[in-house]
């Protein structure tokens, strides 16, 4: 081998960077460990809060501190190897931004028909459409009756727009201006975002925007205080500056409008009584009974006390539900309890009611204060009401885009608050404002999406300056995360989270503890299989293998990479193909030895005979990955990227790395047979006539086909919410439960759920579909209380709703992880997943026919990677009911999928490589024997690597956490299938079509063998 120093040194240096990277995560875990001891000596397990706050404080106090050759925390947390969710626990989600938002803002929220007609008919399409939601809208636009322009000045041809719209210009012409317009829409929600996330203090942030669409991945590992986070992310911080009406000027008002919704109640009441007098003779009956009771009542002075109540709801529905009214002088008109707020804001949008109001008063606009405690109502939660001067466009006077910067801070009463400051602009704003609020003795509402934060009155004249403080009974984090949204900037449109994960930190530990331990197993049994089938050999293997793991972990941790629970099974695959690569070399050497050629000669030629075997299947396993990385999302990236980093590596270390070993050692005559006594005569000789059986082996696959469509097409698969929608959690019960009896329970509560066993008999994986259409946080809230009401009886008697749902660390029982995907992404994902396989088979079709010259090769690749895959989902689809664990279909599985594919042509390839090969050395040979010579030559390297494949991903499946158990029983299966079919399928489908096809250089062969074979 040529240029031995130089590899030396690239490696030697490549091992030291890898190890420097590495460093850093010492470092950063050793230091998180001594903070955890710390917070566990001060505060005890009930405490999780207070541990979490010690924690952090332990932390920030030594986060300059050298630990490790003058390494500090803080440099070796922002270079640790970044661990995923599912290793470390925290918050992944998917945001979509409101493109209709967008649209109505550049369109100034125009009520024109045309219009708003197509923007409700997009919204309809968009549920059961891949189109995007603009696209669906120009659709709807055109397709409206009459002639309907863009560029209308109801419409588009606006102040905002007027610069880049004229009235002249055709819808064809508006529509770029408009896409434009909404990818820079886009672009600013995302920056807002980023700006949001940096500051909110979580380790390794990854914020992305998937393609040019209006989605937006956020992935925040760590994180346990979900609500905040999702507050913060989904906050569009719409700040604005109202004027405010005093309760005086309001309180003819509520007055009327009591009086008029009690009209409208008692009419209502009235009407329902007329449609009840025509019910039957009974029940008149039974009324006359109760009326005759009541008069008794009344006589003896003891009218019902819910019948008064009653009355009074119908008569006076507005005060009826109040708890307190406004002060005089002051901007609270009353306060009502939390949960009548909607009741009473469907009266106040009333027509009849609205008409109330006084010309001058007529866009009053009612919005309520932020909820607060009620002492007096034993905690219930209760919220102001307030009336906005609003004007025709309902545009504030000064809005919260003249904020250019704002933090938390103290008041003099060391009550948290936020400041802000503003530029020139709204200063002037702000101080005529201020100084007409001084002048009429009245208060300016600080209103944030729509909730008055607070209602100040000024007491010392004009504000100058543009400065100005925000205040509202805050925790220390709200303050914070108030100035972090406004000082970020507010979003041009509202976003929803359309999916979402939540993974505990307890999962993640365990994760952790059972993905090492599985790891380390399976190494040592395929460290020690290669010593004991390679002898010396294997142990110089064995020191490359190691070689690469350590590069493959330095690589990571180098482009900040994140590794997941699925890339440490990528890992362990790269194990396995790292293995077979060493395989490949050696049966090689062994098969140069025994022609006789001098051990020096037979290790170059081994070496270089294996050299475009290793290259075709690697190359062939990484286009699969490619395809992976590209249409794969979170952990399912974490599995490709390393398995590509993976792939290089190995092909470095087995080429490279051994060979180094190898001729140092052998350089002075020292002999390598590459075998130990055991394994000398193991598949020596071996002259298997495959062809022959190939009627067999096609009636074999015929049968395992049919069974798998005809199980496909009857029981189907049990796809995942990744395909049709839906929420999924993992709850641990301090028990073993009965899932049957759980999930009859969840479905009396949501209608329709599922619960399996997931793991020990203690923990279920639930699953519904319960509004599947709806998000938002009040949604995902309802339905956590409910299953949380459901699953109640078999918790442990004092656990609280905060308990169940809370993410702190060494949490042992509650809900341990979430996952919901809307139904439009859930489509999304099913049609990528689509292209994805779609696109391996074609692209390893391709590759084949480059690379062998004849469309039989690729034909004979593509059918028996099509028929492994086949068997794979029959499998799944026959099992999935009774399997101790969960065989959804879902993003992980077509990663298993990808992968079986990428297997199976690394063996096939393997084997058309040999075939190649022996027809150019043996050119009297007949075809059949060609073939049954080459894959006999190869079983020994098929059945090794297969067996050495299974070794690691069986200990991994067994040992390994629950989460990734259905993705490597798919490769197992898939690796079985792969092998038989490199063997009875692939080759056997080239023979054929090679006989049924005439080619110029195979047909000789074929011509003098036919009868021998049929013979």
């Amino acid at each position: 081998m040529q240029n031995k120093g130089l590899i030396t040194i690239f490696a030697i240096l490549f091992g030291l960077v890898s190890i420097y990277q590495l460093s850093f995560t010492y470092v950063a875990n050793k230091v998180e460990d001594s903070a955890k001891e710390f917070a566990n000596s001060k505060f005890s397990e009930n405490e999780p809060h207070e541990r979490d706050n010690a924690e952090a404080r332990y932390l920030d106090s030594v986060g300059t501190q050298p630990v490790f050759l003058g390494i500090d925390y803080n440099t070796a947390k922002e270079k640790e190897l970044n661990k995923g969710l599912d290793l470390k626990g925290g918050i992944n989600v998917i945001l979509e931004v409101s493109v209709k938002d967008i649209l109505k803002g550049l369109a100034n929220n125009t009520k024109d028909p045309a219009f708003n007609q197509a923007l409700q008919k997009a919204t309809d399409l968009q549920k059961d459409s891949q189109d995007t939601y603009l696209d669906l809208f120009f659709k709807a636009f055109e397709e409206l009756p009459g002639e309907n322009n863009l560029a209308s000045p109801d419409i588009f041809f606006n102040k905002n727009l007027e610069d880049v719209i004229n009235p002249g210009m055709t819808n064809a012409q508006v529509k770029p201006v408009i896409e434009k317009k909404i990818d820079e829409s886009i672009t600013s929600a995302f920056e807002v975002l980023r700006k949001r996330i940096d500051k909110f203090g979580v380790t390794q942030p990854n914020i992305q925007r998937l393609g040019k669409s209006a989605r937006i991945l956020v992935e925040l590992p760590g994180a346990k205080d979900v609500d905040r986070v999702k507050k913060l992310l989904q906050s569009t911080a719409q700040l604005e500056f109202w004027d405010v009406y005093k309760f005086d000027e309001m309180a003819s008002f509520l007055q009327a409008a009591d009086t008029k919704a009690g009209e409208i109640a008692m009419a209502k009441s009235s009407s329902e009584t007329e449609t009840t007098k025509t019910a039957d003779t009974a029940k008149t009956v039974v009324d006359s009974i109760k009326k005759e009771d009541d008069d008794v009542s009344k006589l003896l002075g003891g009218q019902d006390v819910k019948d008064s109540l009653a009355d009074d709801s119908k008569a006076n529905p507005i005060l009826s539900k109040m708890v307190s009214l406004g002060n005089q002088g002051g901007p609270v008109i009353a306060t009502f309890r939390l949960k009548d707020t909607s009741a009473i804001d469907s009266y106040l949008r009333n027509p009849q009611i609205k008409s109330l109001l006084p010309n001058d008063m007529r866009y009053a606009k009612f919005v309520w204060g932020l909820p607060e405690a009620n002492a007096q109502l034993n905690g219930e939660e209760t919220t102001a009401l307030y009336a906005l001067r609003g004007n025709r466009d309902n545009v504030p006077p000064l809005g919260g885009s003249v904020v250019v910067d704002a933090r938390q801070e103290y008041d003099n009463l060391s009550r948290v608050v936020v400041s802000m400051q503003m530029n020139g602009q709204g200063a002037k704003v702000w101080e005529q404002m201020t100084g007409d609020a001084y002048q009429n003795q009245s208060q300016i509402a600080i209103v944030l999406d729509d909730i008055v934060y607070s209602a100040p009155g000024v007491t010392s004249g004009p504000i100058a300056g543009g400065r100005s403080q925000i205040s509202g009974n805050f925790t220390v984090p709200q303050g914070q995360d108030l100035a972090n949204v406004l000082r970020a900037g507010k979003l041009p449109a509202s976003a929803e989270i359309i999916q979402g994960e939540v993974v505990g930190p307890t999962l993640g530990h365990e994760a952790i503890d059972s993905g090492i331990m599985s790891f380390v197993i399976a190494l040592v049994i395929v460290l020690l299989w290669m010593i004991g089938y390679y002898g010396k050999a294997g142990a110089f293997a064995d020191v490359a293998l190691i070689v690469n793991i350590l590069f493959i972990f330095g690589i990571l941790a180098g482009l900040g990479a994140v590794l997941t629970l699925p890339g440490i099974a990528g890992i362990v695959l790269t194990v396995g193909m790292s293995v077979d690569a060493n395989v490949l070399i050696f049966e090689r050497i062994k098969e140069e030895l025994a022609k006789g050629k001098a051990q020096k000669d037979a290790i170059k030629d081994g070496f270089n005979n294996a050299l475009s075997s290793i290259l075709d299947a690697n190359i062939t396993t990484g286009l699969t990955g490619l395809i992976l990385l590209v249409f794969g999302t979170g952990p399912i990236q974490g599995f490709a990227t390393t398995l590509l980093i993976g792939i290089a590596t190995s092909l470095f270390t087995a080429i490279f790395i051994t060979r180094l070993f190898i001729d140092s050692y052998t350089k002075n005559g020292k002999s390598l047979p590459c075998s130990t006594p055991f394994t000398k005569n193991l598949f020596k000789n071996v002259n298997i006539q495959f062809l022959r059986k190939r009627k067999i082996a096609y009636v074999i696959s015929g049968i395992m086909i049919l069974i798998s469509v005809i199980s496909l097409f009857t029981l189907g698969l049990n796809q995942g919410v990744d395909f049709v929608g839906g929420r999924t959690y993992t709850v641990r019960f301090a028990k073993d439960v009965n899932s049957q009896e759980i999930q009859n329970d969840l479905i009396k509560t949501f209608g329709s759920a599922e619960a399996k066993t997931y793991g020990g008999d203690n923990q279920l994986k639930i699953t519904t579909k319960y509004k599947v259409d709806e998000t938002g946080t009040e949604v995902d809230e309802e339905i956590e209380h409910m299953l949380f009401e459901t699953v109640k009886k078999e918790m442990p008697a004092n656990m609280t709703y905060e308990d169940f749902v809370g993410d702190q660390d060494g949490k042992t029982i509650g809900r341990m992880e979430y996952y919901k995907v809307s139904p439009t992404i859930a489509d999304d994902i099913k049609k990528d997943s689509f292209w994805a396989v779609f696109g391996s088979l074609v692209v390893v079709f391709l590759y084949i026919l480059l690379r062998f010259r004849r469309w039989q090769f690729s034909l004979g690749a593509v059918l028996a990677v099509f028929h492994d895959v086949l068997i794979v989902l029959g499998v799944f689809s026959l099992t999935y009911r009774f399997m101790p664990f969960s065989m959804e279909i879902d993003q992980a599985f077509i990663a298993a999928i990808l992968t079986v594919i990428g297997y199976s042509l690394n063996d096939t390839v393997i084997v058309f490589d040999r075939i190649r090969e022996y027809f150019g050395e043996h050119p009297s040979w007949k075809m059949n024997r060609i073939i049954d010579v080459a894959l006999s030559s190869t079983l020994g390297r098929t059945l090794n690597t297969s067996f050495t494949t299974l070794i690691v991903l069986l200990c991994m499946f067994f040992l390994g956490a629950e989460s990734i158990r259905g993705l490597l029983f798919a490769i197992i299966v898939g690796i079985v299938v792969g092998t038989y079919s490199s063997l009875f399928i692939a080759t056997p489908i080239m023979y054929d079509t090679v006989k049924r096809k005439k080619i110029e250089d195979l047909i000789d062969k074929k011509e003098d063998e036919e009868a021998a074979l049929e013979a």
